[in-house]
């Protein structure tokens, strides 16, 4: 609900207020005597769908853009009008939920003051990389909670529907000032763990959980940032609280751009490759989600003229974000294309020692564990070393287990394999 304020210009009373008429609408006119050119204030209550189609009546009644309008959240309105407005526009599935001035401002609002954002980033991506290290979920998840991304990404789109220049120049600035910020800051941060001995001498960031999930970006990553971004524009439009959809966003940035720190820190470039598109494809995706999204709610500038200009510049950002992820995308299709290929290869490798362990010469041999490590690349990599951990009864030694199960491997991967066998002696107590 909306109570809106509106200063009626001299000599358009009774045309502003013969829309509130036709509307069935309450509303209260006091005479206005501070300001030249205005006879009254009138103040009335509205549903948030019904702002934006009252106001653009009100413009071609001869309100325009001199007298300011004030738009402020009602908590409770008492009318049989207010609720026959609201019922009516409840029954409308194509109204617009907020007002294009309200989404404006709403989007402006988001976006925080400079210090505020710098030091938010920076702590938020700080928190992040103890999570990763840690391979702590709840530390990774409250680094989110803090993280000020959504503003930026919102703006920049509203901005552009909109076409404000000055929205959209501040939100693309903010957002490659934040990406720089969170990952130069884990990465001074990670730097600095490993000088201080904080973690482990010798620790491989490429073994830890938190920072695995990140190192093999695939189709379900871009998934992920083009529901943050329709989640962020419909926060937006339906003029509610964007505090939980901020954290789905920081959930496609922060992490993956903590994690490009680290592996900055460490000296691993796949690790600050892998992460560094996931990174970068989020952004670009929650950016044509969102703009998408505010295009098709119908939001256009105010001014008539404006339209056709803001069309164009929408449709060619809309049309350089698709080609950018599509090229991106060709690294996230090679990276699902290869965990299929490595998924199905272990599968074989597990399916080649567990035949040989149905062999009568092994029937007393038990799997205890089976590790497949690959090549250290990004995308093609392949199983390069086989570890396979059997338990034994005391003095038996399994006859030519290895050798068997090199030439299995052999025939069924396509690739040199090196086989490890460790033999575990097993007692079974009555």
């Amino acid at each position: 609900m909306r109570l809106l304020q509106v200063t009626i210009p001299t000599g358009k009373r009774e045309r502003v207020l013969g829309v509130l008429e036709e509307y069935g609408i309450d509303y209260v006119v006091t005479d206005e005597t501070g300001h030249r050119g205005y006879t009254a204030i009138v103040h009335f209550p509205l549903p948030a769908e019904a702002v934006q189609d009252v106001l653009d009546d009100l413009q071609e009644a001869g309100l325009t853009e001199d007298a300011y309008t004030v738009v402020m959240g009602a908590e409770t309105v008492v009318s049989r009008k207010f609720d026959k407005l609201r019922k009516q526009y409840e029954s409308d599935v194509n109204a617009e939920q907020v007002a294009r001035a309200e989404l404006q401002t709403t989007a402006e609002s988001q976006v925080r003051s400079l210090p505020t954002y710098v030091v938010l980033t920076i702590v938020s991506a700080v928190i992040a990389t103890v999570g990763l290290l840690l391979d702590s979920p709840a530390v990774v998840v409250g680094s989110m909670v803090i993280a000020p991304l959504i503003g930026p990404a919102m703006s920049a789109s509203v901005g552009t529907v909109m076409d404000d220049a000055g929205l959209v120049n501040r939100g693309i600035k903010l957002q490659l000032l934040g990406i720089v910020l969170a990952v130069a800051s884990a990465a001074l941060f990670a730097l600095f763990v490993q000088v201080t001995s904080l973690v482990p001498p010798g620790l491989d960031p490429t073994t830890i959980g938190q920072v695995q999930a990140r190192l093999s970006p695939d189709f379900l990553s871009l998934v992920v940032a083009l529901g943050a971004g329709i989640a962020g524009a419909m926060s937006l439009t339906a003029g509610v609280s964007s505090a939980l959809v901020g954290v789905m966003i920081a959930v496609a940035l922060i992490p993956p751009a903590a994690t490009m720190g680290i592996g900055i820190a460490y000296g691993l470039p796949v690790v600050a490759l892998s992460s560094g598109v996931l990174t970068l494809v989020n952004v670009l995706s929650i950016n044509l989600a969102a703009l998408v999204v505010f295009w098709f709610a119908g939001y256009r500038p105010q001014n008539f003229l404006r339209h056709e200009g803001a069309y164009t510049r929408t449709a060619k950002r809309v049309g350089v974000l698709l080609v950018a992820i599509a090229i991106l995308s060709l690294f996230l299709g090679a990276v699902t294309i290869d965990s299929i290929g490595s998924a199905d290869a272990e599968r074989q490798i597990r399916a080649d020692v567990d035949a040989l362990l149905q062999e009568p010469a092994y029937e007393d041999v038990a799997l205890l564990d089976l590790t497949v490590r690959e090549t250290d690349r990004v995308i093609f990599s392949e199983p390069e070393r086989v570890v396979v951990t059997v338990g034994v009864p005391p003095g038996m030694e399994p006859p030519n287990f290895a050798a068997r199960l090199d030439d299995r491997f052999e025939r069924s991967v396509q690739n040199d394999v090196t086989v490890e066998v460790r033999i575990v002696r097993t007692i079974v107590s009555g």
